[in-house]
């Protein structure tokens, strides 16, 4: 199997479905693209001939292609039954879907406001962020609650006990967080160091941090690095 992502400092997507694959062991190719999303770009040329969507990740097995980090994670949950993708308890499965789900189509205002950037560290803009955007205050509040939660039930370490697709899932805003220093009580900050230190996101960011490439539209609150 190949994994198409974009870069890895920028692309909270593609993060998803690669820190899955590398920490559960499963095999694949990586094939990285470098962001350009100007008409005719080679990004954009490379992407549409396997994806109509357009957009990383992009998961190809053989000739068969999926898009969008979800699909991807289901696609190895189907492909892989025994690697831990889900908890193994039905309703379990369920919780850990709903968070993932909600995490799919949902926090908008944190990500608008701090998109990804694992290389820099950016206090300044979370503090200006958390004084002025209530609707990111709300969008920490409800990740926290829902870490916590889920870090109760299960006992930890990590979401869903040992790690899982949610924990791959909610690993970017982890990112966000380390970036932006966003408030947070010590238990959420003490579950983003855990995530960090898992190897399959430990891998990530080193390759983030080696990437040096700076992509000035992906960051719209400084002119260098």
């Amino acid at each position: 199997m190949q994994l198409l992502i974009g870069n890895k400092n920028y692309s909270s997507w593609s993060m998803r479905p690669w820190v899955l694959m590398k920490q559960l062991g499963i095999p694949f190719e990586e094939v990285k693209l470098r962001f350009d999303f100007t008409p005719h770009s080679a990004f954009r040329k490379e992407v549409a001939r396997f994806s109509p969507a357009g957009k990383v990740p992009v998961l190809l097995d053989d000739d068969f292609s999926v898009w969008d980090s979800m699909a991807i994670i289901e696609y190895l949950h189907d492909k892989f039954p025994g690697r831990g993708i889900w908890p193994e308890g039905m309703r379990e499965r369920a919780r850990a879907r709903s968070l993932c789900a909600e995490m799919h189509s949902g926090f908008a205002a944190l990500r608008n406001h701090c998109p990804m950037n694992i290389e820099a560290a950016l206090p300044d803009v979370g503090e200006r962020v958390w004084a002025e955007q209530a609707d990111v205050r709300d969008d920490v509040m409800r990740i926290e609650t829902a870490w916590l939660d889920a870090l109760t039930a299960s006992g930890g370490p990590f979401l869903f006990g040992a790690f899982s697709a949610a924990d791959a899932m909610y690993a970017p805003v982890c990112m966000r967080l380390r970036t932006y220093r966003l408030p947070m009580t010590p238990h959420a900050w003490d579950y983003v160091g855990r995530v960090a230190l898992a190897p399959g996101v430990k891998a990530w960011i080193a390759d983030a941090l080696a990437e040096q490439d700076f992509l000035d539209f992906e960051e719209p609150y400084r002119t260098h690095r």
